[in-house]
């Protein structure tokens, strides 16, 4: 390869070069030496920058710079207070106790770190010729590594060979991004695949991206030496930390080591968030800090005045300091004194307590899910409180609301409606029978254990399935039956497998199975149609094939009575020739003309469903060359044409080849009776793939380059796969590009939304009649009315030439790096266009149980419930009623606009409306009764600068807005307007992977782990399993985690700022010289140690109000989103309170002391037992629930305070320089006095908050208090306070609301007035 320097430089820079580790290409082999090994450390320290690295870490926080200033500046000693090795004490002890959590969690990081470097793989060795065992941190990029099944990838490899002959492995992503779905991977295309990999041959070189973190993205190429490329993709790519299953052996060459794997870019951690009520405490520790410069500044000012009033005093030591510049000095001294104010312990105590919140939130039994075995997942771990605060709540619909268990409903072909009632009748009877909680049950296990046992509990040698086991169904489909013999796979639940045909659509498809019937002529073009529908279903979608004792990706080596491909289409010809008139004389057509016409573009025939006399009009022509050839020949020459003579011999042999197959069949059953598995990656296509196999068009296997597929009247074909063009949430649709086994014609069949589907359907030359248009239009909105999920289905057949030209450049974009997602998007955009539209079909997605009442409950609480889905509006609406998210009486304002000026119009007209209303003197809260519905073109005019504003003003006028067709981006985009411009606490829910840029924006994200993987919990700040457990979260622990924080929040700040104002009044009996009254251990010991740990427990375990009540009452949790249990006027109170007490607290013992002859320790001996007192009973009188552990943590605050200041008494001498603190507890604790003094202090100093308190609660009781007091009422007494509660805020809801009869509803989409109509036919 003929790479210069320059270019290799430039490819350093902007893309990798990866070439076999033993190349001797020298500048290859430098460039790959400077790329990352593999050895990870995930550890933030060594053994020598542990104490320096963790103290840089630790100093970025304020309050310990704050700590260490004041500890450094009382060395000074022309201002320290008291002995310096006291002041460090407060902060080596919080900082310590940081270091060694830090430290402890280091080391967990360290022996994990260890374990997983030390893993051993097989990579090659040339030298020795031979696979070697080397250690994963040993693995460079660019050495060939080879793994078996089972074993775990120790780096990101392309994959270069698969022992499976059709180049094809599985990967389990479970360790990755919590996926239990095994993904597909395939071996680079043109590269030898026989049965050993021969190293030595591999010469190619590959050029791709730079690391990322973007797990479903590798763009790249790899070039052989004949220069021919070969484009690189997220199929090539095994990814580290990722298991190979069901394969025996598979070789790689590493592209990404070590921390560049996109597994260690995405290595993040716990997610961190500042939560609403931390920034509101950083605010007011400035203003802390603000009190104490004042406090320090009046000491200062104070103390110059006192020494310029002296007249040479004799007690004093002479000193030319000016009095000035003493004031200055005096300054400091002050700030070390009146240090406690600003609590350092706090921080601490934030982050205990909120272990302690978390604790209990994630081992709530119920918030617990028996059948997935897990709880409540809180991976964000700084903004409990923050769920006690939300005020609107973005919540996505399918899996989020609903079950996510897509169950076929219904379907429209080619314009005619099949309603499949014995099916439904089957959904209503198996659920009435309750099974649907054992089979969610067995559902979720077969996407678990399920899995793991797939390969670990079977042999990888690869295996083949009779045909009886891929083919062989029972004709009576008898849902109980159905459910009795399934075997369950991912999405593959016991409903998901049990769809009982309509009759009328079975006795279609069963003529092409039946050798002596034959359709009217008029139904040829129907059954076509019909046949192609079923085979979309069948071929479009990325379903792998299992079964109990195969792995998932072999394809079955289907022993068929068939001896060839060639007999099979003979036979396929033989069933389809009685389809039409069997005289030769009605009709010259060869029977391979005949085939052709089948299987011929749908845009070609059209057919009336209407079942007139008419003949439909049918244009049949198949691709030509000029000379009139098929331009597409099969390798083996077709059965020659059959005469109707020869009819009869030919159903003879069919009939015998029955009998054998049947025969073979028995056999097979008694050796091994299995059915297949269908392992999809979303719902949608397992009920899809299902509903097909019902109707006898059953997926056998899929490889990279064929599908496996039984269509009825036939065996198995083989159906060349050409290009897989995946579902894009820009696109709304996936395609399959295939050559059709029969007619050999490129044929293109497409499904996504119906209307992305229905409009290019529309864009055909010679499409569809505008009657069956009309007719699959009518159906679709009919099912969206009942709740149902819509699916569009269509085709296209390819001329061999726009083929060609296509794939040409669609090979250049595969090959692309720059810019290669968006050359794909237009490539796939490109081939996307006029469209045969086949149908349409409806799926069931359930709601999940209780989400009505937690809506209903969330509403209630004040909270505003939004719905952001990229359904249609009919099916969005029909889901909203169901869930109790929309009323009956509520009325819709639609926005429906294909311009920006009608948007702005229709905003307008909106608002207008609704002033209207208010105008009438219906009063301002009527307005909660309207609902919004927009759609994702609308929206995106609405989020444009211009016209945010008046959309915002239009939604606060609403009680729920619900955003259909939405894109994952414009989810973001709706969070993050509301956030910002309103100023509100938001929480985003969603359980998908198009809901992971909406959780990450909200304030507070929440994932549910259902059925589309783990991407939304992987993203979120905490994980639930059900939408139901949302309401105890939210309104119970939301609201406990709040006021808990709250409330202990604002009693460290009233403690210490109490405790230091005893030491403030001092000072203007001490010249404010900066003296205390308070030996040093007790003064630092107070705040650290004798008072902090009751406010922890409080923190933790306090309950203003029961959890059964919270959830009764649903009202109580508009006390959070007013932050009513700190608010600023709330905090100001505390203060003054803290000063009062103070007062009480310093004034009493001194006129109980005046006049004796006690020193000033002994002064400050009953200040602080009153202090401590006070303190320790006024968190009583605050906590709302007083347990044993309260009451303990108590009486130990206060006797650990007496023995530690007795003790000290006892045995201290030397301990407070220069002052002598022996004797002096004992001698004051033996004086009745002392204990007087305490107890009128106590009860002074409290009595005004127990007063205000009960006055308050008496003559204007709160919600809570309310609430508190009907918990003390009886069982019966409380029931009947609750029902009157409750009625009583109904009775002022009722009263505010005013339901006009002149408001128009639905403007834009009359035919949605029949949606609100049938509201009570919602979704059971």
């Amino acid at each position: 390869f003929l790479i210069t320097r320059h270019s290799t430089l430039y490819l350093a820079k902007n893309r990798r070069v990866v070439m076999p580790s033993w190349t001797e290409h020298e500048e290859i082999k430098e460039l790959q030496k400077s790329y990352s090994r593999n050895k990870v450390r995930t550890t933030k320290y060594t053994f020598l920058s542990f104490i320096p690295k963790n103290l840089f870490e630790q100093l970025h926080r304020f309050a310990n710079l704050y700590f260490i200033f004041l500890a450094a500046l009382n060395f000074v000693p022309i201002v320290n207070a008291f002995q310096p090795e006291i002041s460090i004490i407060p902060i080596v002890f919080v900082m310590s106790i940081t270091a060694v959590k830090d430290l402890w969690e280091d080391q967990r990081r360290r022996k994990s770190d260890q374990k997983v470097n030390n893993r051993l793989c097989d990579v090659y060795d040339r030298k020795q010729k031979r696979y070697v065992e080397r250690r994963w941190a040993e693995v460079c990029v660019g050495d060939l590594v080879r793994l078996c099944c089972n074993e775990i990838i120790p780096a990101d490899m392309v994959l270069l060979h698969s022992s499976d002959p059709n180049g094809v492995c599985h990967i389990e992503t479970a360790n990755l991004d919590g996926e239990t779905n095994l993904k597909q991977r395939q071996v680079v295309r043109d590269l030898p695949q026989g049965s050993e990999f021969v190293p030595e041959n591999y010469s190619s070189h590959i050029e791709c991206e730079n690391p990322n973190n973007d797990l479903r993205r590798f763009r790249g190429f790899m070039e052989h030496p004949g220069k021919v490329r070969v484009g690189l993709h997220s199929e090539n790519l095994l990814l580290r930390s990722c298991t190979v299953r069901n394969t025996e052996t598979v070789i790689g060459i590493v592209v990404y080591a070590g921390h560049e794997t996109k597994a260690m870019q995405n290595n993040s951690g716990p997610r961190y968030k500042r939560s609403k009520l931390e920034r509101r405490l950083n605010m007011d520790v400035l203003w802390c800090v603000i009190l104490l410069l004042l406090m320090c500044l009046i000491a200062a000012v104070g103390h110059g005045f006192w020494l310029s009033g002296l007249q040479n005093p004799i007690y004093m030591i002479p000193d030319d300091t000016h009095p000035a510049l003493a004031a200055f000095y005096m300054f400091w001294t002050m700030i070390i004194v009146l240090q406690v104010l600003i609590p350092i312990s706090l921080y601490v105590s934030i982050e205990i307590v909120k272990l302690g919140q978390i604790y209990f939130i994630q081992n709530d039994l119920d918030l617990y899910n028996p059948v997935l075995d897990t709880g409540v997942q809180c991976r964000a771990l700084n903004i409990t409180e923050d769920l006690g605060q939300i005020q609107f709540l973005f919540s996505d619909k399918t899996g989020t609301l609903t079950e996510n268990r897509m169950l076929f409903r219904r379907c429209t072909v080619a314009g005619t409606e099949y309603p499949h009632h014995e099916n439904a009748i089957s959904l209503e009877q198996y659920e009435d029978q309750g099974c649907g909680d054992a089979d969610h049950s067995l559902t979720l296990r077969s996407r678990t254990s399920r899995k793991s046992l797939s390969c670990k509990s079977l042999s990888c040698n690869r295996s083949s399935v009779s045909l009886n086991t891929l083919t062989a169904e029972s004709d009576t489909h008898s849902v109980h039956d159905t459910l009795r013999r399934h075997t369950p796979g991912a999405f593959s639940g016991t409903m998901e497998c049990a769809v009982v045909p309509d009759p009328q659509l079975q006795a279609k498809l069963n003529t092409l199975s039946s050798a002596m019937r034959s359709p009217p002529r008029q139904q040829a073009a129907e059954i076509s149609h019909i046949l192609d529908f079923f085979l979309a279903l069948t071929v479009c979608n990325t379903v792998v094939v299992s079964s109990p004792t195969q792995p998932r990706h072999v394809m079955p080596v289907v022993r068929t009575p068939l001896r060839s491909l060639e007999e099979m289409k003979a036979m396929f010809q033989k069933l389809s020739l009685p389809r039409f008139p069997s005289s030769l004389s009605q009709n010259t057509d060869t029977p391979t003309s005949l085939t052709k016409k089948l299987f011929t573009r749908g845009r070609s025939a059209s057919y009336f469903p209407n079942n007139s006399p008419q003949t439909p009009i049918m244009t049949l022509q198949s691709p030509t060359t000029p000379s009139g050839t098929p331009s597409y020949t099969p390798s083996t020459p077709v059965t020659p044409a059959l005469s109707s003579g020869a009819w009869s011999e030919d159903v003879d042999d069919i009939q015998k080849a029955k009998v054998n197959s049947a025969d073979e069949s028995e056999s097979d059953d008694e050796d091994e009776a299995e059915e297949l598995l269908y392992e999809a990656e979303s719902p949608d296509e397992a009920a899809l793939v299902q509903a097909a196999k019902a109707y006898g068009c059953t997926l056998l296997g899929r490889s990279p380059e064929q599908v496996l597929v039984v269509v009825p009247g036939t065996g198995p074909l083989s159906i060349p796969l050409l290009h897989v063009l995946p579902f894009h949430s820009a696109r709304k649709r996936m395609s399959v590009v295939v050559r059709h086994p029969l007619t050999g014609e490129v044929v293109v069949y497409t499904k996504g939304a119906d209307n992305v589907i229905m409009e290019l359907a529309e864009a055909a030359e010679d499409g569809f009649s505008r009657e069956v248009m009309e007719r699959t239009q009518r159906n679709l909105d009919q099912y969206a009315r009942e709740g149902l999920r819509t699916l569009c289905v269509a085709k296209k057949v390819l001329e061999e030439q726009e083929y060609e030209a296509w794939l040409k450049r669609h090979e250049y974009a595969e090959t692309s790096i720059e810019n290669r997602e968006e050359l794909l998007l237009e490539s796939a955009e490109r081939l996307e266009t006029n469209l045969t539209l086949l149908g349409a079909t409806g799926i069931v997605d359930r709601l999940q149980e209780e989400v009505p009442e937690t809506i209903e409950a969330l509403q209630e609480a004040g909270i505003k419930v939004w719905v952001l889905t990229g359904d249609k509006q009919e099916t969005a609406i029909n889901i909203a009623f169901a869930c109790k998210l929309l009323r009956p009486t509520d009325h819709i304002l639609m926005a429906n606009c294909d311009s920006k000026e009608t948007c702005e119009a229709r905003l307008h007209e909106l608002q207008h409306e609704i002033r209207q209303v208010t105008k009438e003197g219906v009063s301002e809260d009527d307005s909660s009764d309207c609902v919004l519905v927009i759609d994702g073109r609308t929206l995106d005019y609405t989020l444009q600068k211009e016209l945010q504003g008046s959309f915002l003003e239009l939604t606060c006028c609403c009680r729920s807005v619900i955003c259909c067709r939405s894109t994952p981006l414009q989810k973001s985009q709706v969070v993050r307007l509301v956030r910002d411009k309103l100023k509100v606490m938001t929480l985003a829910i969603g359980d998908g992977a198009n809901d992971v840029s909406m959780i990450q924006m909200a304030d507070v994200g929440i994932g549910i782990s259902g059925q589309e993987g783990m991407q939304a919990v992987m993203s979120s700040d905490f994980a639930i399993s059900r939408f139901k457990f949302l309401r105890k979260l939210i309104l119970v622990h939301g609201h406990w985690c709040y006021t808990r924080l709250a409330n202990m929040i604002l009693y460290f700040f009233y403690k210490n700022v109490m405790y230091v104002n005893l030491l403030f009044w001092y000072q203007f009996f001490c010249g404010f010289s900066g003296s205390t009254m308070t030996n040093s251990w007790v003064l630092i010991f107070f705040n650290l140690l004798f008072t902090s740990v009751p406010p922890i427990i409080y923190g933790v375990l306090d309950k203003d109000v029961s959890g059964e009540t919270l959830l009764d009452l649903p009202d109580l949790y508009k006390s959070g989103q007013n932050s009513q249990a700190y608010l600023p006027s709330t905090f100001w109170m505390n203060i003054l309170d803290a000063f009062y007490q103070s007062l009480v607290c310093f004034f009493i013992p001194y006129f109980a002391y005046t006049g004796s002859d006690i020193g000033v320790f002994s002064f400050g001996s009953p200040i602080n037992g009153s202090a401590l007192l006070i303190i320790l009973l006024h968190q009583l009188i605050e906590s709302r629930t007083v347990t044993w552990i309260h009451t303990a943590i108590l009486l130990f605050s206060a006797l650990f305070y007496y023995a530690f200041v007795l003790l000290f008494s006892l045995t201290c001498v030397t301990c407070n320089s220069p002052t002598n603190p022996l004797g002096i507890e004992t001698k004051m604790m033996s004086d009745p006095l002392y204990y007087l003094v305490c107890g009128l202090t106590t009860v002074l100093a409290l009595l005004p908050r127990i007063l205000c308190r009960t006055f308050c609660n008496t003559i204007c009781p709160s919600d809570l208090v309310r609430a508190q007091k009907m918990e003390r009422l009886s069982a019966q007494d409380y029931s009947t306070s609750l029902r009157q509660w409750k009625e009583n805020k109904a009775a002022q809801r009722l009263s505010s609301r005013h339901v006009p009869q002149n408001l128009s509803v639905n403007a834009d989409m009359p035919h949605l007035t029949d949606c609100i109509a049938e509201a009570g036919a919602v979704l059971s």
